[in-house]
């Protein structure tokens, strides 16, 4: 992953996660849905955030207070990397924010940048697969845009990380032909002062 990173500014890494764990998250994600806890998820942030289910369809709740073992767990995992992307590659990162995901069977999320108007503390974009058993007839991918018009479609396989760097890649979510699970979030770094 590091070296992928550090060579093209996005990498993928299969069994991130092992399958107990990936069993976990994915029945707490399950779990979140059933009992309300995933909200749809807006546009934009603050005062400003709105629903707009043409551009995005999915639903989140983010994970604020790990309150299961499976989510400390995944957490100390993604602080591991965090850690070795600061020794390997000098990138500043503090800390991970994220939420679990669920795109409801057809939707999808349009063309964007994760990078936020305003901030430069998202870094690096980080995806955790939670479906079990996808193939490619299942759909859902994540296409990346990787400059003049090329494109890079990662399958949303249980246990796959995804990361890159979120000011780099504007990247979407294509429907998925059933429900399509995640966590997702990213690795932050303290803005810098003044950046507009």
């Amino acid at each position: 992953m590091i070296d992928q990173l550090a060579e093209r500014g996005f990498g993928v890494a299969d069994d991130f996660v092992d399958p107990k764990l990936l069993a976990e998250l994915r029945e707490r994600c399950v779990e979140l849905h059933a009992s309300g806890g995933l909200r749809p998820a807006k546009v934009g942030r603050g005062n400003d955030a709105k629903l707009m289910p043409e551009v995005r369809g999915d639903f989140i709740s983010w994970l604020e207070q790990p309150e299961r073992d499976a989510e400390q767990r995944v957490l100390a995992r993604l602080d591991e990397l965090r850690a070795m992307l600061n020794r390997e590659l000098m990138t500043g990162l503090e800390d991970f924010q994220g939420h679990f995901a669920i795109y409801p069977r057809g939707v999808g999320y349009a063309r964007h940048f994760d990078r936020l108007v305003g901030t430069d503390a998202r870094a690096i974009s980080a995806v955790i697969y939670l479906n079990d058993g996808w193939g490619a007839e299942d759909g859902g991918e994540l296409r990346l845009y990787t400059g003049g018009g090329a494109s890079v479609d990662v399958l949303p396989q249980g246990g796959r990380l995804v990361a890159f760097l979120s000011d780099r890649f504007e990247h979407e979510v294509l429907p998925a032909r059933r429900e399509r699970m995640s966590f997702t979030g990213w690795f932050r770094r303290r803005p810098l002062e003044g950046f507009v």
